[in-house]
């Protein structure tokens, strides 16, 4: 009889200064390591620390900078030239604060409602208002609701997801625009 394998020990949890393999960063940001390696040649800013063998490390500043350019090429629509234009314009620093959620609502359009003006649709109430302007509004109230409990992170999340799905209803709305 074959005594049972044990189990692997549990990873151990790193801090946040931490520097990170390939595959924890491509597990953290739910990209693969191929997408990973293929911006490195796109982008001359991401310069991962290389050891022997070709091993890839990367500094929390690297992991900012990534999910910045994640979240511009997935989320915000821009192309690769887009991005490298973004982070020649504004630079590598304005590009990790997109990383960091510190620039919320990024790109929306001007006439998205900001949260405050989605809450006092809520106070004035949502009847006859579209699906759309609806769900904006139930979120709004969520967001007035949990605003003051949510630790910081939480609260960016929120406020990112909210950007998104206003710029959806944008999007939508152009596209509707287009077939119409």
């Amino acid at each position: 009889m074959i005594a049972p394998q044990p189990a692997p020990a549990p990873r151990s949890i790193k801090s946040p200064e931490a520097f990170r393999t390939i595959s924890e960063v491509a597990t953290e940001l739910d990209v693969p390591q191929h997408v990973l390696r293929f911006w490195e040649t796109r982008f001359a800013q991401i310069k991962p620390i290389k050891r022997a063998g070709g091993r890839r490390f990367y500094r929390p500043e690297d992991l900012d900078l990534l999910r910045g350019i994640k979240s511009l090429l997935y989320f915000e629509g821009y192309t690769i030239k887009g991005v490298q234009k973004v982070l020649r314009d504004r630079g590598l620093r304005y590009v990790a604060e997109i990383g960091r959620g510190k620039l919320a609502g990024f790109g929306a359009p001007a006439n998205i409602p900001t949260i405050e003006e989605m809450e006092d649709v809520v106070v004035a109430g949502t009847e006859n208002q579209s699906p759309t302007v609806a769900a904006l509004a139930t979120l709004a109230r969520f967001h007035a609701e949990a605003r003051e409990t949510l630790d910081e992170q939480r609260r960016v999340d929120l406020e990112v997801l909210l950007a998104e799905l206003q710029q959806m209803k944008a999007r939508l709305r152009k596209a509707r625009e287009g077939v119409a």
